[in-house]
């Protein structure tokens, strides 16, 4: 009962709720990215403590695991942006900063594509046996 007073009051019921919906994804790609990095930083101290595997393979995995959270959080935060924008300000200025912070978060996604698969996005994969002088011929 509360939520739908706190939701539908005023004079504009539908931009309050898109408002609340663009906060709560932004709430959820945070959480995300938080939760992401505490359980990947505990399983990299874990795996030190117990000495599971080597460490480059420990650190190497750490690395991968907080890639992938920031990723999934990223693409969160866009879907947040996009809502926002399209349904709440669709004004040149707004489209623009927009453009701007999906371009940004593109370039970062990439980044982190290339760290985890090793290869830019457009290239094709690379078998793990493959050595470089085997790719020129």
């Amino acid at each position: 009962m509360i939520l739908t007073q706190l939701l539908f009051e005023g004079e504009m019921p539908t931009y309050h709720m898109i408002e609340w919906i663009s906060i709560i994804i932004e709430f959820l790609a945070v959480l995300w990215i938080f939760f992401g990095v505490a359980t990947s930083t505990a399983r990299y101290l874990f795996g030190i403590i117990r000495k599971t595997t080597d460490h480059l393979k420990r650190y190497t995995e750490y690395r991968h695991t907080l890639a992938r959270s920031l990723m999934l959080g990223l693409e969160l935060l866009v879907a947040a942006d996009v809502i926002r924008t399209v349904a709440l300000e669709p004004t040149l200025q707004s489209v623009a900063v927009l453009g701007i912070l999906v371009l940004i978060r593109i370039l970062l996604g990439w980044s982190l594509v290339v760290e985890i698969e090793g290869h830019w996005p457009w290239q094709p994969k690379r078998k793990k046996d493959d050595s470089v002088e085997d790719s020129s011929i």
